[in-house]
């Protein structure tokens, strides 16, 4: 009997509506809901929209196409996608699943914080000052580095990192895609309920005339620019194994660029949605206040653990609105964190031929772990704050590597296009090209000269030199160290006997196989390359 057929079959999902509603959940995470409306504020209010079109147009959307092609052409997590396209690549996609590791150990905790908020919104428990609430009497933060735990961070820290190995250990159809199928609809639900009720606020309209009112003189401003890039390819869930892996359990027969447009259209609309309820929120706590709007927009955790405080305080049905906001979160939160984990777990799934079960553990525990010892203490949200920078500009720079081996060192390029023209009913041509060959990676240098220049010369936040260099530029090593390490451990010989997914005319519809047949005759290229299935070798 071959290894191949001892092996079970890859995990996929039942449906592509459940793939789109899982990729979908990945991407709609907390930066989603407080990142992007203060990003658009202060980058031109309204005019940023076009430059985030752009960036979405030619960054975003060409980064899912080759995301998606390479995890449904090779059939694999991270690693052995990059492996199978070049055994020398391996080290990049455990790059990648290093990066998710640590994503995921703080991300949890900021869910963790939006879950103990849902409760502590019943009640209003954060008084008439939900700045000191938040920072003193929920947080004990101190700059000191400490290892004393917080128990009411690490208490709900411990339920979120239970519900999302639970979910993970069901299986790719039974756990992530049911969490998917239920979890995002209910955020939409929620989500536009929050909307309409904010909009109805006193002094709604005047937050969103702030919010949408369009300031072109910016768009002259590269730092505009940089801020939609960077938004796009931070929301999107690109460039770092999670939608790689999740298009790797499609069956054979998906339409990979079709499914790329709604989950970026369905994003990108959902940001859009955030902008709108959060700057109706402010526009009323403005009037409270009796200050500008101004005065009181706030970014990232500040926005949602004290500014959305002191509205949910001031408004009628207050504590149900507040529930609502934090549950969103956390909903939120929960499909990011699984996608996450889940990269983790495949890879480890794959390089050692293990069951799902045993898998999740492997990885779950560990990660449960760390994310308690570093983020559960009373220093935990100043580590968070330099680890969140740092692994973003990480990102940055693996998506750059990335591009450059496959489209201009291995020349995998025409290839993935040949594949994504065979399975799409969407054309996938020169535009696509000119992205992901150019444009993009000079948005992507770009952003990592800017970036990284301001950090060495400037250092981050006033934090001492030796914390940011542990925990900041730490990241960038760990990840490095990580992705050499692993790439070096034995593989299990059942999976690389396994062939990858290499497409022949008779597995797809009619209208696919036209268009492969066209491509491969307009490309020159050899149907032997492209048709019949390859032994990874």
């Amino acid at each position: 009997m071959s290894a191949e057929s001892k092996a079970a079959p890859r995990a996929t999902f039942s449906r592509r509506s459940v793939f789109i509603l899982a990729a979908i959940g990945s991407a709609i995470g907390l930066g989603s809901i407080w990142r992007f409306p203060y990003v658009a504020y202060e980058n031109g209010g309204g005019a940023f929209l076009i430059p985030f079109l752009v960036a979405l147009l030619t960054a975003g959307i060409p980064m899912l196409f080759l995301d998606y092609a390479m995890g449904h052409r090779f059939r694999g997590g991270a690693p052995l996608t990059f492996r199978r396209i070049n055994k020398r690549m391996e080290w990049l996609g455990w790059f990648q699943v290093v990066i998710c590791f640590i994503i995921a150990c703080y991300y949890a905790v900021i869910i963790a914080w939006s879950g103990a908020y849902m409760f502590y919104s019943l009640r209003q428990e954060w008084g008439n000052d939900p700045d000191a609430f938040f920072n003193h009497s929920f947080l004990q933060s101190q700059t000191e580095l400490s290892t004393s735990f917080v128990p009411a961070v690490a208490i709900p820290l411990a339920v979120i990192w239970i519900i999302t190995i639970a979910v993970i250990a069901l299986g790719v159809q039974n756990g992530v895609g049911a969490a998917s199928k239920f979890f995002v609809p209910l955020l939409a639900v929620l989500f536009c309920i929050l909307v309409v009720r904010s909009l109805f606020l006193e002094g709604a309209t005047e937050g969103l005339e702030v919010f949408f009112t369009a300031d072109w003189s910016l768009l002259a401003n590269g730092k505009v620019w940089i801020a939609a890039y960077s938004q796009i390819f931070f929301s999107l869930s690109v460039g770092y194994g999670i939608m790689v892996t999740y298009s790797s359990y499609l069956k054979r027969r998906s339409d990979l660029a079709g499914s790329s447009l709604v989950v970026a259209f369905a994003t990108s609309s959902f940001q859009v949605l955030a902008g709108i309820c959060v700057f109706a929120a402010l526009g009323f706590l403005a009037v409270q206040q009796g200050v500008s709007v101004d005065d009181v927009a706030t970014n990232g955790i500040g926005l949602a653990f004290i500014a959305f405080p002191s509205v949910i305080s001031q408004m009628t049905g207050g504590s149900l609105f507040g529930f609502l906001f934090f549950f969103s979160l956390v909903l939120a939160g929960l499909t990011s964190l699984v996608s996450l984990v889940e990269v983790v777990t495949a890879a480890f799934q794959d390089k050692l031929g293990l069951q799902r079960v045993p898998a999740v553990l492997l990885v779950g525990i560990p990660m449960m772990i760390v994310s308690m010892v570093l983020f559960a203490t009373k220093s935990g949200i100043s580590v968070l704050d330099v680890v969140d920078k740092f692994i973003n500009n990480t990102i940055a720079l693996n998506a750059l590597v990335m591009l450059v081996l496959i489209v201009w060192v291995l020349r995998r390029f025409n290839e993935l296009q040949i594949h994504l023209n065979a399975v799409s009913t969407l054309w996938v041509g020169t535009w696509w090209k000119v992205c992901i060959s150019v444009i993009t990676p000079l948005a992507l240098l770009w952003m990592i000269l800017t970036e990284f220049g301001d950090l060495i010369v400037n250092g981050y936040g006033g934090y001492p030199g030796w914390f940011v260099g542990v925990f900041g530029w730490g990241c960038l090593v760990v990840c490095a160290i990580g992705g050499i390490i692993m790439s070096v451990v034995r593989w299990s010989d059942r999976i690389l006997q396994l062939h990858g997914p290499m497409f022949t005319p008779e597995t797809m519809p009619e209208y696919q196989t036209q268009s492969y047949k066209r491509h491969l005759a307009k490309v020159g290229a050899d149907p032997a390359d492209h048709i019949n299935e390859e032994k990874d070798s």
